[in-house]
């Protein structure tokens, strides 16, 4: 096992929860729907990624080598560009202040490249061992 990952995940994980209770419970009297679920939105891929990494690291056992560990970093790095592009929209329409939302709008598919890289990194180490 990778432990380095699977304790980032743990951690990550902890926040995704915390910041979907302050989704549910605060910030829905601050935004409207439609913003309210660009936030869920975050969450639901912060968890989906919490989660791969947890299995990348659990699987590096199986499948060492720098595949793997990419695969679990552009996780973490898909995190902090997808789902943190889509909270600090948020919050910035929150505060009713959206000229920094042009800036930050094309970060969350960034952050879904690197989602999407982390899948493939993990499918190469598999295959590679095969």
């Amino acid at each position: 096992m990778h432990r380095g990952f699977i304790a980032t995940a743990a951690w990550l994980g902890a926040l995704t929860v915390i910041l979907g209770a302050f989704g549910a419970h605060t910030l829905k009297q601050w935004v409207d729907a439609d913003t309210l679920n660009v936030y869920e939105t975050g969450i639901h891929y912060q968890m989906f990624h919490v989660l791969a990494i947890i299995a990348m690291g659990v699987l590096y056992k199986s499948f060492p080598g720098r595949w793997m560990r990419a695969s679990g970093r552009f996780f973490a790095i898909g995190i902090l560009f997808f789902s943190g592009s889509l909270y600090a929209i948020t919050f910035l329409k929150a505060m009713h202040n959206s000229t920094l939302i042009p800036i930050i709008g094309p970060i969350t598919p960034l952050g879904g490249l690197f989602f999407i890289a982390g899948w493939v990194c993990m499918a190469i180490a598999i295959h590679r061992k095969s």
